[in-house]
Order: C-alpha cells, then sequence, then structure tokens
C-alpha cells in the first residue's frame, strides 16, 4: 500500500468512528474498499490517457471538513448571485454555511436540505435514492466521494411544481493554511412534471491549494425539466474532479450547462441515460485555459429506448501552454431506433504552445437513427482581424473581441437572462482589454 493510500485510508478510519452511528457507513466502507483496490486512475486507462492525475495524488490533503474560515461580506458579495432572488445554500471549505444560506419561505412539499442534515431527517428517501444513479465502480473518484460523505445538498422538487427561483448551490474554497479535500455530494430528485432550475458555482479564493472532488446525481420523473448550470471558478492551484449524472424517464429534458475556466487541474464527467422514449438531454459547454491549466471534458449518452435525443455542443479557447480534452461518447442501445444524437466540440487556439485532445465518439447498435458528430480546431480568422483593424480597432483588443465572440455562442444558449449576463462578465473579465470589450458588447 503506498503512502497516499495510506494517508487516505487513516482519514477514512477516523471518519468512520466520527460517524460510528451513521446508517451510512456499510456505504461507505463499501466504496472505500473498492477505491482502496483500484487506487487512482493512471493514463494507461483509456478513460484518462489524456489527463495524468499524479499532481492530484502525490499531495496529502486532509478529507476531513472542519472549517474555520471566515469569508467576509465584501467577498461574499462578489461571488453569490446577488442580482436574482435564489434559494441560497452556501458551503466553506465543504461546511454549510448557515449564515450565508437562505432556504426560507419555500414551496409547499418543496424540501431543500444540505446533505448533512438529510443524513439525519430524510434517512428513508436517501436509502432508496443516494449512490443509484451513479455507478461506484465508474471512478476511483466517484468511489472517493462516497466513501467521504460530509455534506452536500438534498433537493427533492414535488410533482407538479414549477419553481420560479432558482436554487444556486455556491462551494467556496479559501486557503485555511493546510492543504484539504472536500467532497461535496449533491442528490437531486425531479417529481413528474416538475421544473426547476440549479446553479451549481465552485469557486476559489486567495489562491488556495485544494481538491475538490464533487458528485452530482439527478434524477427526472416522467414529463420533469431541469436546467443545471455548473459554473467552475476553482482557484489557480486548486484540483477539480466533478461527476454529474442523470436518469431520466420518458418525456424528461435536462439541460447541462457546464463553464470551466478555473482551477490547475480539472476534470468534468458528465453521464446520461435515456430510460424511457421521449427523454431528451442538452449538454452546452465552454472551457476557457490559459498559462499551464488542464481542463478534461469527459461525456457519455446512453440511449435506451426509442425516440429519445441528446445534442451536444463544446467549445474551447486555449493560451499559453495549457492543455484541454474533449471525449464525448454516444452509446445507441439495441431497439433504440428513431433516436437523434448530435455532438460538436470546436476550439480556439490562441497561442502556438496550447494543445487540444478532441475525440467524438458513436457507438450504435440500432439502424434507424439520426447521429453525427464534428470536431474542429482553428485560430482567429485573419480576414475578421484585419477588417476590425480597418475600424481602427487595436490588434489586441480585436482579437479579444474575436475570442469573446467565439465563446459568446454558448452563452447565448442560455436562456435564464441573469445567468446568461453574469457568465458574459465572467468570460469577457478573462480577456485583454475587458473595460473596452465592455463597450463594443
Amino acid at each position: 500500500m503506498n503512502k497516499t493510500i495510506r494517508h487516505y485510508l487513516a482519514d477514512f478510519k477516523q471518519l468512520q468512528n466520527i460517524k460510528k452511528d451513521d446508517w451510512f457507513s456499510k456505504q461507505r466502507q463499501s466504496a472505500f474498499n473498492i477505491f482502496q483496490e483500484s487506487g487512482f486512475p493512471s493514463t494507461r486507462k483509456e478513460n484518462w490517457k489524456y489527463t495524468d492525475v499524479k499532481p492530484i495524488t502525490k499531495k496529502l490533503f486532509s478529507n476531513i471538513t472542519n472549517s474555520n474560515v471566515v469569508i467576509s461580506d465584501n467577498e461574499i458579495d462578489a461571488i453569490l448571485f446577488k442580482e436574482l432572488e435564489c434559494i441560497e445554500l452556501v458551503f466553506v471549505n465543504g461546511a454549510y454555511s448557515e449564515k450565508y444560506s437562505n432556504i426560507k419561505n419555500l414551496p409547499n412539499k418543496l424540501t431543500i436540505r444540505n446533505m448533512a442534515n438529510a443524513f439525519v431527517n430524510d434517512e428513508d428517501f436517501l436509502k432508496k435514492h443516494l449512490s443509484q444513479y451513479v455507478n461506484d465502480d465508474s471512478s476511483s473518484f466517484v468511489t472517493l466521494n462516497t466513501a467521504f460523505i460530509q455534506d452536500g445538498v438534498y433537493i427533492n422538487v414535488p410533482s407538479d411544481l414549477t419553481l420560479e427561483r432558482p436554487i444556486s448551490i455556491t462551494y467556496i474554497s479559501k486557503d485555511n493554511s493546510n492543504i484539504f479535500a472536500t467532497h461535496p455530494r449533491n442528490l437531486i430528485f425531479m417529481g413528474e412534471n416538475s421544473k426547476a432550475t440549479i446553479i451549481e458555482n465552485y469557486i476559489g479564493i486567495d489562491d488556495a491549494n485544494y481538491f475538490t472532488n464533487a458528485v452530482t446525481e439527478t434524477s427526472l420523473s416522467q414529463g420533469a425539466s431541469l436546467k443545471h448550470y455548473k459554473i467552475q471558478q476553482e482557484s489557480s492551484n486548486a484540483f477539480h474532479i466533478g461527476s454529474l449524472n442523470t436518469s431520466q424517464n420518458k418525456d424528461s429534458r435536462f439541460e447541462s450547462h457546464s463553464i470551466s475556466i478555473g482551477g490547475a487541474l480539472v476534470r468534468n464527467d458528465i453521464n446520461a441515460r435515456l430510460n424511457k422514449e421521449g427523454a431528451e438531454i442538452m449538454m452546452n459547454g465552454l472551457y476557457m485555459t490559459d498559462n499551464a491549466q488542464h481542463i478534461d471534458n469527459h461525456t457519455r449518452v446512453d440511449h435506451f429506448k426509442p425516440l429519445t435525443q441528446s445534442n451536444q455542443n463544446y467549445r474551447g479557447v486555449l493560451n499559453g501552454k495549457s492543455r484541454g480534452v474533449f471525449n464525448g461518447k454516444v452509446v445507441v442501445h439495441p431497439q433504440a431506433q428513431k433516436i437523434e444524437a448530435y455532438q460538436n466540440n470546436a476550439n480556439l487556439l490562441l497561442s502556438d504552445d496550447a494543445e487540444i485532445d478532441t475525440k467524438p465518439e458513436l457507438e450504435i447498435y440500432a439502424d434507424d437513427v439520426k447521429c453525427n458528430h464534428g470536431a474542429t480546431i482553428g485560430q482567429l480568422d485573419n480576414d475578421m482581424l484585419f477588417y476590425l483593424r480597418s475600424r481602427a480597432i487595436d490588434e489586441q483588443t480585436a482579437r479579444s473581441l474575436l475570442t469573446y465572440a467565439f465563446a459568446d455562442e454558448i452563452i447565448n444558449n442560455i436562456s435564464f437572462q441573469s445567468i446568461k449576463n453574469k457568465l458574459e462578465h465572467l468570460i469577457i473579465g478573462r480577456l485583454p482589454d475587458s473595460s473596452l470589450i465592455r463597450e463594443y458588447v
């Protein structure tokens, strides 16, 4: 057993001792046994061939949530969606902050709790649903999350409820002098014909050195509709591994908007199971990298039934010596006739040293389907640069404007105007001459 695994084992034994009366302890132990046996993935595994996680495995992160970090009101105001009237849950270094959260005045029968609270008050429901929409064997990081669940969010939207206010879940990480890991676990259950918007925001402060290992499970009942936004703004010294898993029933619709602009090493996995006819998923993604950042996006959509649809559109903007990865896979199972599946990945390289690995895949076992995929890699259009320069726009500003236009095509797919405005502000802030660009757009 190597040093890193021994460290995780020691932390796990400490957690099990703290949670010794926890009904979930057997599941924790089972998950940790799988992790201990398999270890961390290496580049020899096909799904990880482009992403080396050694920078994570070499560090001995503390895995027990014990946050005494103070967040100022100014820091909070800069992070939260203040212009939105949100149902708000805030976590600081993995621990729920009642001070900055707002889950009052909820509609009748809507259940929203932090996961530590739900373990006590919603045991019967969690026993039926927690870990049912993700395969613990699928990833060492998922098993690690299951073993170390301490907090996160549990949401149960009742049938026929249209939730007008978005639910905002913000995970803030701030330097506390020790390198630490958090393992947030989110469980979202949508009743029949329910509708909701959920924002997951991961943000780092003060260039903190930490590891976020997040897992989100969603289950959509018949006719349910969920718009899910994940905004990853981890610190430049942070590592982020995220797994979003959705299980969809008849005529349900899931929208995934994934925006990644932070982190030193990032991996976003999205796994979707279209289990009944009429299920539909739209996956919309943007990743922007600079310096030596590494961002890997892996998606998998399983079409199990006929008349299901999936549409994936991801764009990458890469600068410096950064590296991006897109691996999107669609599996059309036998009997899943008359399905439609589309994939597109476009990448803009702003530097000669930037690198992209793109691999859209189709695996089809049915014959009456409409499926296509494509990938493009390019640089800024010289004709468009010349056109803008001829309008008295300097070269750097012109390049930033064209970069913004490329990225904004993804943001334009967002229907929630307040979220769209926030993301456009974040993108512009990443570009040179941001104040000038705001005058043009």
